[in-house]
């Protein structure tokens, strides 16, 4: 008994794993793209990275910055509008990426800083998200007091340099 089970287990799973030609035919066929009906056309414009493509106001570094109270990475609600116009601009080029560079003012240690600029990026990072953005889209890093976009030791210069900006990659 036990030398014909073998045999015709062989046969069986042979025979299982074969295909005819009418099922490659129909498989084939089912997963074919369907083409869009006479007279409608579809424009789907080409995914892009490049920066040149970006609208203005996301290409300005000046006005592309979340600002951060002292000691703080609680986005403020000025910031609201700026957040969703780039998210919005994330979620309809599904392709773009950009990066949240977390910065803070020269008072305080390096450490202390970059700990502080990681948790401003991220801030805007969750924010993106919450709207829509895509996690993949986004990276958050500091730069803690390295990159200060003001060199003054006034309460202005330290204001200016407590932010997050949006840099598009190329």
């Amino acid at each position: 008994m036990k030398k014909l089970l073998f045999p015709t287990l062989l046969v069986f799973t042979l025979a299982a794993c074969g295909t005819t030609d009418s099922q490659t035919e129909a498989d084939t066929t089912d997963n074919a793209p369907v083409p869009p009906p006479t007279g409608v056309k579809t424009v789907v414009p080409p995914p892009s990275n490049n920066v040149d493509d970006l609208p203005p106001w996301a290409s300005d570094p000046t006005k592309n910055s979340v600002y951060f109270d002292y000691d703080s990475y609680v986005i403020r609600s000025e910031a609201r509008p700026l957040i969703e116009a780039h998210a919005k601009l994330l979620v309809q080029q599904s392709t773009r990426k950009v990066t949240i560079q977390g910065n803070a003012d020269e008072r305080g240690s390096r450490e202390y800083n970059l700990a502080l600029g990681q948790k401003r990026a991220e801030a805007v990072r969750r924010a993106l998200k919450l709207q829509g953005a895509n996690d993949a889209q986004i990276e958050a890093v500091s730069l803690g007091k390295e990159r200060p976009r003001c060199t003054q030791s006034t309460e202005t210069c330290y204001a200016e340099n407590r932010r997050g900006d949006f840099v598009y990659l190329r």
